[in-house]
């Protein structure tokens, strides 16, 4: 197969987020795709992943990894989901599915809230029963998830897509 480069990928250099590379077969083509699953940064309360595919495709030269596009589990987001803040409670809408969350028990002062439900701080990805997943977590104060979005992608149109959206709360 030979040598690839892949100069704009990044990962942290701490052992402990080390690249994750999975051999599944992604897109049921009965040939194994490469995941590796990269982390771009982490903190408290934050960890950025972001994910490549790799099908293996022949070619006149023989067979390589050939990477495929996923999309951006933030813009599936912000096209799919609609969310509301009050302080009394969080709302979480996908599609004709509607999640509300009493949040005033916790008592959050309200110059502590977001203006709204905020995704993007908390970003993994994982292979599941041969589909890829991302879970993003939402969150209405820095420091205060209330749950995670999980998006189940499939292959279709040359690229990894969203199949299936759905929050879980905490």
């Amino acid at each position: 197969m030979g040598e690839q480069d892949f100069p704009y990928w990044v990962n942290v250099t701490n052992p402990s987020y080390a690249p994750r590379i999975l051999y599944n077969d992604l897109n049921q083509d009965k040939k194994k795709d490469l995941t590796i699953v990269l982390t771009k940064g982490y903190g408290t309360e934050a960890l950025d992943s972001e994910v490549h595919v790799l099908n293996k495709t022949q070619t006149n030269i023989g067979e390589i990894y050939e990477e495929v596009l996923v999309d951006n589990p933030i813009a599936i987001i912000l096209k799919n989901v609609k969310t509301k803040l009050t302080q009394h409670e969080a709302v979480v809408s996908i599609g004709d599915k509607k999640t509300v969350i009493n949040i005033e028990k916790l008592q959050i002062p309200p110059d502590h809230l977001f203006n709204d439900v905020a995704f993007g701080s908390i970003v993994k990805f994982d292979v599941v029963d041969n589909h890829l997943v991302a879970s993003v977590g939402g969150q209405i104060t820095p420091a205060m998830f209330i749950g995670t979005i999980e998006i189940s992608y499939e292959f279709k149109d040359k690229m990894y897509q969203a199949k299936k959206i759905e929050f879980k709360s905490e």
